[in-house]
């Protein structure tokens, strides 16, 4: 380009020597003394005019000096304002927006952070959330590490997100921790796991987990109420060694319907933080005891491990059948196991199609799969004469009901014909299979509810084996027991009576989203992605009703809910223009993970910054970080010399040097009497 334009100039620089020669010589007869004064002037009229319309650029050195950066990240979440530090956080802030000293030295931003990464606009410590490797992570991919820093002002305690104390970077990080370093007494329920359902009058597992931080010896009372009463209490001897506790208690489910909890923890004396000394928690109580059928054509210890396990439930009755399986009344029955079926079970798999009553199929090495294929909608496997040992692995995205890890991983294989399973109808995948140390995306165990027809399948025999497993790990058949047993209570519970199929947690924490999940079919009972689904959602104290609608992802309506305030909700789902909806209610429990902080997190802010070889403050020393960061040798203005470009045309002086040259010439003319 600069060769073409450089072309250009000299074209220019002819065509104005040409011109004036043409002007003030070839057509002028009578030369005079100063004719040679006239041409070059009008040469060089023309020669700066065409050489603006050429427009060259002309370079410029400038010395620039390129100051470090640094980015001062605030803690804005609402642990900061429970731990009163809020005043003394905004204090530090306004000193680092008031030295001059820093703005000379320094291109200082500021950003604050919790749940979101803003530009600094004011704070307010209300992010009911804190995301400290985000920002942390986002300075790093923006910069080049190089003259760059980082001052991170807060109390390290971090609620989601990546763990910050691995984070992998090259700027150095100066921590400010602002909150009481000091470590207080504290007593607090860490966890509470139990079931999500339960029947009347039966028993039900809640596990709680109980943390102390404390020097001294404690007694206190644990207790669990239900509407208002208190069904459960013991004292709990708690100590600096001894500082934990796991109770595991039955509790007896009375009142059919949804159930709520509340487990707390004695206060200590003095204690400061007792928001974490109450967890909530709910069950679904149903009221009908059921009958499981299980059908085989042959004995096989899986037989009596099911039966014991369903039957730990004493709701449920489970009755045996391996012989006269074609007179068997399905009427009386709840749910049918079906263990390894050939032609023989033709007739009542006809009958259990027909009413649509829930089964789980359990398949193995006897299995016909060719009776399967042809009588089982939606499944079909190639299988060849051979069998296959198959592992469980979990799937951890499961939403259908909440099954925890009970050890799958160190259960021993099922035993079933090998091929490629194939479920054409919608399903999710509770078990994965592992083979050979493969970990495959094949079913292991699959549960669909699809035709008005809920359906598990279980591709392997050999359960037996991991209910003794399950016994040597935890030296109970418990875990084992629950895990059939929330199967079976899924097959059990009622069937959906229309299309529209939700799944609706009953009670979610406060500060936490709330993930509702629909399936909505159409007539021929296949996935209907035209649907249009709306979530209706009403308070009952205030009787605030907002509506949402759902979104469509994949195979599924999927709708997220922010976080909404303590109480009880009521709900409704519909679909617009058709007569299908659901109704139901759930809680949503006072709980603030922010508040569950006594202290600061300093350990892990210390190690962050000693990782990136910056430094730690407290806020009774902030003061000695500027001196710091102008002594760091790492940071340093630098200069540098940057070559600009400036166009001939902006160039104001042109104009007049053209005019004053005119004039000039002009002059000289009248002067000499050629004008």
């Amino acid at each position: 380009m600069e060769k073409q334009i450089n072309i250009f100039i000299l074209i220019a620089l002819l065509f104005s020597i040409l011109i004036g020669y043409y002007q003030y010589y070839f057509k002028v007869i009578s030369k005079t003394n100063h004719s040679f004064l006239l041409f070059s002037i009008r040469s060089l009229v023309f020669f700066l005019l065409l050489l603006l319309l050429i427009n060259p650029s002309i370079p410029r050195k400038d010395l620039i000096i390129e100051k470090p950066t640094l980015s001062v990240l605030i803690d804005n979440s609402l642990s900061i304002r429970y731990l009163r530090k809020d005043s003394v956080v905004n204090r530090i802030l306004s000193s680092f927006k008031s030295s001059e000293i820093l703005k000379k030295n320094f291109d200082v931003n500021y950003y604050s952070f919790g749940e979101q990464f803003n530009v600094i606009d004011s704070l307010n410590f209300d992010e009911k959330q804190t995301d400290i490797y985000t920002p942390l992570s986002s300075i790093s991919k923006n910069s080049n590490d190089a003259n760059n820093g980082i001052i991170l002002l807060s109390d390290g305690n971090q609620t989601i997100g990546k763990d910050y104390e691995f984070i992998k970077m090259n700027i150095p990080i100066y921590s400010i921790i602002v909150g009481d370093t000091l470590t207080y007494n504290d007593v607090r329920i860490d966890k509470i796991n139990t079931n999500r359902y339960s029947f009347v009058n039966n028993k039900f597992p809640v596990e709680s987990l109980l943390q102390y931080n404390g020097e001294e010896s404690v007694k206190l009372k644990y207790t669990i109420e239900n509407t208002g009463k208190i069904i459960y209490s013991k004292i709990i001897n708690l100590n600096k060694e001894d500082n934990s506790r796991l109770l595991k208690i039955e509790i007896t489910s009375k009142k059919e319907g949804l159930n709520y909890y509340k487990a707390t923890i004695e206060n200590l004396d003095n204690e400061k933080n007792t928001s974490n000394n109450t967890k909530e928690f709910s069950i679904e109580v149903i009221n009908k005891q059921s009958k499981i059928l299980i059908v085989s054509p042959f004995n096989h210890p899986d037989l009596g491990a099911l039966k014991k396990a369903i039957e730990s439930d004493k709701q449920r009755k489970v009755i045996i059948h391996t012989k006269n399986i074609d007179d068997i009344n399905l009427s009386s029955y709840k749910s049918i196991i079906i263990y390894q079926p050939n032609f023989s079970f033709k007739k009542i798999i006809n009958e259990i199609n027909k009413s649509k009553k829930p089964y789980l199929l359990i398949t193995g090495s006897n299995t016909d799969w060719s009776f399967i294929n042809s009588n089982f909608t939606g499944l079909n496997k190639n299988d060849i004469n051979t069998v296959e040992n198959y592992r469980p692995r979990l799937n951890k995205n499961f939403l259908i009901f909440n099954q925890n890890n009970i050890g799958f991983e160190n259960f021993p294989p099922l035993l079933d014909k090998f091929g490629e399973t194939t479920i054409s109808i919608h399903h999710q995948t509770l078990l994965y299979q592992n083979i050979k140390g493969f970990n495959s995306k094949e079913p292991l165990l699959a549960i669909s509810n699809n035709n008005n027809q809920k359906k598990v399948f279980l591709f392997g025999e050999g359960i037996w084996k991991w209910r003794s497993t399950s016994y040597l790990m935890s030296n109970s058949f418990q875990n084992f027991d629950n895990f059939i047993s929330n199967i079976v209570l899924y097959i059990s519970s009622n069937t959906i009576k229309n299309r529209l199929d939700v799944e609706v947690k009953s009670s979610y924490n406060a500060n936490s989203s709330i993930n509702i999940n629909a399936f909505f079919v159409d007539e021929n009972y296949k996935f209907d992605d035209r649907a249009i689904i709306y979530f209706t959602l009403k308070n009952k104290n205030s009787k605030k009703t907002t509506t949402f609608p759902f979104l469509l992802s994949k195979k599924s309506y999927k709708l997220s809910l922010s976080p909404i305030e303590p109480g009880e909700y009521e709900y409704s789902i519909n679909v617009k223009n058709q007569n299908f909806s659901k109704k139901g209610f759930f809680k949503v429990n006072e709980f603030d993970i922010e508040r569950q902080f006594n202290n600061v997190d300093h350990s892990k802010l210390k190690e962050l910054t000693n990782k990136t070889r910056g430094a730690y403050y407290f806020e009774n020393n902030y003061n000695e970080l500027i001196p710091d960061l102008l002594n760091d040798k790492r940071f340093s203005s630098v200069q540098k010399i940057k070559i600009n470009y400036d166009q001939l045309i902006n160039w104001k002086w042109g104009l007049i040097v053209i005019l004053s040259l005119l004039s000039i010439e002009w002059f000289i003319r009248k002067y000499y009497g050629q004008i």
